[in-house]
């Protein structure tokens, strides 16, 4: 812009000489010429310097940790591409910045939730341990404390094989496969071994899906996935209620629905019960609350989506929609 302005000024000039003949006017023409040309090197020095002092406070602010405003934009020139160039990075430092910062924060939710979890197990091993050390307990009772331990034991197994998958999930690295799967012996398989569970509850569980039904998915967790509704279905069921496990297909979607004549869920708890270590009000002293988020999980990652509708003491309905086309 500076050296079009200055050539715009000669060339006025130079034009202004050529017409007139008079001596006084083109010495005149010529110290207006410069007089013109300095004020032009003066204002667009003026300019610069303004800019790059601002572009300076800006990188000093960004240095100390702002958040900064977005920068005036320069209309040409080397500056404009600069700070253009700046910004970019400063957006990208930023999100980067928020990112790492959230990461940091699920990071330490997820070791407290952990700690609390594993200590009431870790604590019963403990002092079952230090009782059978004692020597002074029968032999009935050795073998009580022995399978409380094992019980335990076990128990510290699953929350740890659960937590590792719902760690995979979120970091993206456990590999879904995309099969082609017979829902109706994928539900069957799912359903068995609740089977004995449902008749020592007096709970009806019906399963059913048309035979050809088929669905594109990884057979294993979506399973799992189901798997977890329905243990949660039959866990809140009472004697001579009812969960059925179904599965309809358009030419869009497979939806498996997975429903219950429960207690239901209290509409304040609805919007959390996907949530990792969410407990409710009506929770068993057992649950850890990480089933259904890790059902969640699975299903999100095979771009399905999952589900609920519930009112308190007319049970649940949780729908599981997996879409033909992945």
């Amino acid at each position: 812009m500076e050296l079009i302005v200055q050539g715009v000024i000669i060339a006025f000039t130079v034009a202004l000489c050529l017409v007139s003949g008079s001596l006084e006017i083109v010495c005149a023409a010529l110290i207006g010429c410069i007089a013109a040309l300095f004020l032009a090197t003066v204002f667009f020095r003026h300019r610069r310097e303004k800019e790059l002092k601002e572009i300076t406070l800006y990188l000093m602010q960004l240095q100390d940790g702002l958040r900064l405003p977005e920068l005036k934009r320069c209309r040409e020139g080397q500056l404009s591409i600069l700070e253009s160039e700046i910004y970019k990075l400063v957006v990208l430092i930023s999100r980067q910045s928020d990112r790492a910062s959230k990461e940091k924060e699920y990071l330490a939710g997820m070791l407290s939730d952990i700690s609390h979890q594993l200590k009431t197990p870790l604590s019963s091993i403990t002092i079952l341990t230090e009782l059978l050390r004692s020597g002074e307990i029968s032999e009935e009772k050795r073998e009580e404390f022995t399978d409380k331990i094992d019980a335990q034991v076990r128990r510290i197994t699953w929350l740890v094989r659960n937590l590792l998958t719902l760690s995979q999930l979120d970091a993206d690295m456990l590999k879904l496969k995309q099969e082609k799967v017979s829902v109706k012996k994928m539900l069957k398989q799912v359903s068995q071994p609740f089977e004995i569970m449902a008749e020592l509850k007096e709970v009806s569980l019906t399963v059913s899906a048309p035979e050809e039904t088929t669905v594109v998915c990884d057979e294993r967790w979506t399973g799992e996935a189901v798997s977890n509704i329905v243990k949660n279905c039959l866990e809140h069921t009472p004697a001579g209620g009812a969960v059925w496990v179904y599965a309809v297909q358009n030419n869009f979607s497979t939806t498996i629905t997975v429903k219950d004549t429960g207690a239901g869920i209290p509409a304040e708890n609805l919007p959390h019960i996907f949530e990792r270590f969410y407990k409710g009000a009506g929770a068993s002293k057992d649950s850890v609350g990480i089933g259904l988020a890790m059902s969640k999980q699975i299903i999100l990652r095979q771009n399905g989506n999952i589900s609920v509708e519930s009112e308190e003491g007319k049970g649940s309905c949780f729908r599981i929609k997996l879409y033909s086309v992945m």
